[in-house]
């Protein structure tokens, strides 16, 4: 028998569900929450971890489940909005939006300004050309799971 302390609201999964954030950000000194938070989350869609039509979580829920002020996470979501990562949806919500068909060379202007600073830091560093490609290689192949060349599948 139970006893009369045992309270069902309180051992129920559905009185107290968490909103799961489909993506990990780990805080960084020197950049702002607000662009760490964007960068995860193309970063999650790059990578196929959040596809297109997956469910994205709300101004609230990113905010809560992040510790971010809420005029934070709807930055977040309008700046992704604007960049047109995410769809919102009346009666559905906010979901990873399809990728919209464009040249490669359109695709590669969006990078200039990150990969100025990119080149910048290498050179800085005494990196080559060589290591700088290395490394991106590396990288590409870490996120894509499969290949580094950069073709389509």
């Amino acid at each position: 028998m139970l006893g009369s302390d045992f309270s069902l609201d309180s051992k129920c999964t559905t009185c107290h569900n968490t909103v799961v954030i489909p993506f990990r950000v780990q805080f960084q000194p020197g950049s702002s929450l607000y662009e760490q938070v964007v960068y995860a989350a193309k970063k999650a869609v790059v990578s196929g971890q959040m596809r297109a039509g997956d469910a994205f979580p709300s101004v609230r829920e990113l905010g809560k489940s992040l510790k971010i002020n809420p005029n934070t996470a709807h930055k977040v979501i309008s700046q992704l909005v604007d960049e047109g990562i995410l769809e919102v949806h009346s009666g559905i919500g906010t979901v990873v939006a399809k990728r919209a068909g464009s040249t490669a060379a359109d695709r590669g202007n969006l990078l200039n300004q990150e990969l100025e600073q990119l080149i910048v830091e290498a050179k800085s560093l005494g990196l080559s050309v060589d290591d700088v490609t290395s490394a991106v290689a590396q990288h590409w192949t870490r996120l894509d799971g499969k290949r580094s060349n950069g073709s389509k599948k």
